[in-house]
């Protein structure tokens, strides 16, 4: 109990879990009228696409898992903080970018590379404090593994559209 009654616990974990929601809500704004949009549509998606419902679901739990990862990151490494909140500026542009670029102007190639830029940004994080947040770790893991997933899809509307 003695996490949840911590202030400073609360107030970063408060924090990047408002950030990740509005990177989420930003991004949004572009994914719904995109995905009812003609060319998403009528475009041939991977057969393992899942039902939009998941991807809801999915960037639900990975920005409140980054928001712990986050919290004790900043928590484990405060000589790092610069570095850490570069690398999360970074992952947070990258996030809301994509949608606009895939959706709005449907560059499906520049959003491919966008995406493996943002892949790329949480390996790093993960590999460069791997030592220092043992277990934490695995709070990274669903966005890094959702992350896998999305460029895989995106991967396959380029090549087969």
């Amino acid at each position: 109990m003695y996490i949840c009654n911590n202030p400073f616990f609360m107030r970063n974990f408060i924090i990047f879990l408002a950030l990740n929601f509005l990177a989420l809500a930003i991004g949004g704004q572009y994914t719904g009228n995109g995905v009812a949009s003609e060319w998403y549509q009528t475009i041939k998606k991977a057969p393992w696409t899942p039902p939009g419902w998941v991807f809801g679901a999915a960037w639900t739990t990975i920005m409140i898992c980054y928001a712990f990862y986050l919290k004790s990151l900043i928590e484990n490494v405060k000589s790092q903080s610069k570095t850490i909140y570069i690398l999360y500026g970074i992952q947070w542009v990258l996030n809301i970018i994509w949608n606009p670029i895939f959706f709005y102007f449907q560059y499906d190639v520049l959003a491919l590379l966008v995406i493996s830029a943002l892949q790329v940004v949480l390996i790093i994080t993960f590999l460069r404090y791997f030592r220092v947040q043992h277990y934490y770790n695995l709070l990274l893991l669903p966005y890094l593994i959702w992350l896998f997933t999305a460029i895989s899809l995106n991967a396959y509307i380029v090549i087969y559209n």
